[in-house]
């Protein structure tokens, strides 16, 4: 028997293993495939609706579902946080002790934030990158009267990354609504000289920022937070002081797979268009623990799946591997409280972000209604 062991239990990890026992019902039925989905929480959650918990627009239970009504009924679920992995045995060590061998396995552990990299970074900040983040950050914001809110993108790259300037239009109008907006400051800083890694986005959003009058500081590479003074220092050796910081931390892939020999300068060398990991012919991985240059997000998680089921359903039947990804991202971007635009693009052609609107705002919310559908494989 053919064994595909699947680590992690989010989108990429679900829609492999759905679309693989879809594909490959009469192989499992006949005993030559088994299909496991390995992680270390029963729940899956959904992690974009964070931005909106830090509003308050969303509460857990929308966002929160067994992982075992998610999965195929032919998926085996196992709950069992991965210690390591022996790719020489091929094998997959849980923290019970438990081995678990694997014919072709799929790395989709996600990516994790490590706020303690920078100092001062965890006793000062906030995020809302975690559900307990963007709850203290709901908390905070309850209780924010006045004065100067920093957004600050301090580790990149990580989840989402439309996320902080999402974070940044957001806060414009949460204060609009409630008639502080002329009693904050927002500031928004970004490492490099502009507001967003990829030239198209920023060069969109710059302007947009400017019409909220969303101060913008670029160059601006944090190199410890000060909590008593309430103060950023740079290693350009500027200081910026905040009354509330929202720091968007240093990421990483999770540390069991440093432990295994998987990673390189924190992510996992992998092919841009096989989703192999490099050296290893029968490991996968994909979403947001690859070192491919495409953004992490959920939709390109979902897309690489698609093209890990197709190949490993093709090398399971003795096929070639045919599938191939090219780099496909889709990401919405909220740009206040009722309208958004969205950006698409690959390896070959640059994001153009359209005009917002409320119609693509309202589209937004009904996919984090219907996302319970895209971890399934329906959609």
């Amino acid at each position: 028997m053919d064994d595909v062991v699947i680590v992690g239990g989010g989108v990429g990890g679900t829609v492999t293993a759905n679309l693989l026992a879809e594909e490959l019902a009469p192989e499992i039925a006949a005993s030559k495939v088994r299909i496991r989905l390995i992680t270390d929480r029963p729940e899956h959650i959904y992690k974009p609706a964070f931005l909106y918990a830090a509003f308050g627009r969303t509460a857990p239970r929308a966002y929160r579902r067994p992982q075992r009504e998610l999965l195929h009924p032919a998926v085996e679920l196992v709950v069992d946080p991965v210690n390591r992995i022996d790719a020489g045995q091929r094998q997959v060590i849980g923290e019970s002790g438990k081995s678990y061998d694997y014919s072709y396995l799929v790395v989709a552990a996600g990516a994790r934030v490590v706020p303690q990299r920078t100092p001062g970074l965890a006793e000062a900040g906030e995020q809302f990158y975690t559900e307990e983040g963007a709850q203290r950050l709901y908390k905070k914001l309850q209780d924010f009267t006045g004065g100067t809110v920093v957004v600050s993108v301090i580790g990149v790259p990580h989840m989402c990354p439309v996320a902080p300037l999402e974070m940044a239009f957001m806060l414009d109008a949460f204060f609009r609504e409630r008639g502080r907006r002329d009693q904050v400051e927002l500031v928004y800083t970004y490492p490099i000289n502009r507001v967003h890694s990829n030239p198209a986005i920023a060069a969109w959003a710059a302007p947009e920022l400017a019409a909220r009058g969303i101060r913008t500081e670029t160059f601006f590479n944090v190199e410890r937070i000060d909590p008593q003074r309430k103060v950023i220092e740079t290693i350009e050796g500027t200081t910026l002081a905040f009354d509330l910081l929202i720091g968007i931390p240093e990421h990483e892939a999770p540390p069991f797979l440093e432990a295994s020999g998987l990673t390189d300068a924190g992510w996992v060398p992998t092919d841009r268009h096989t989703l192999q990991v490099k050296g290893h012919d029968r490991i996968y991985a994909l979403g947001d623990v690859t070192d491919l240059p495409v953004s992490k997000a959920g939709s390109v998680a979902h897309y690489q799946a698609n093209v890990v089921a197709q190949n490993l359903a093709a090398r399971l039947r003795g096929r070639p591997a045919l599938a191939r990804y090219n780099g496909k991202t889709f990401c919405f971007i909220e740009t206040g409280a009722d309208k958004a635009t969205y950006v698409e693009f690959d390896y070959e052609n640059p994001p153009q972000p359209v005009p917002a609107s409320r119609w693509i705002h309202w589209a937004k919310l009904a996919y984090n209604q219907t996302y319970w559908m895209t971890a399934r494989g329906v959609v």
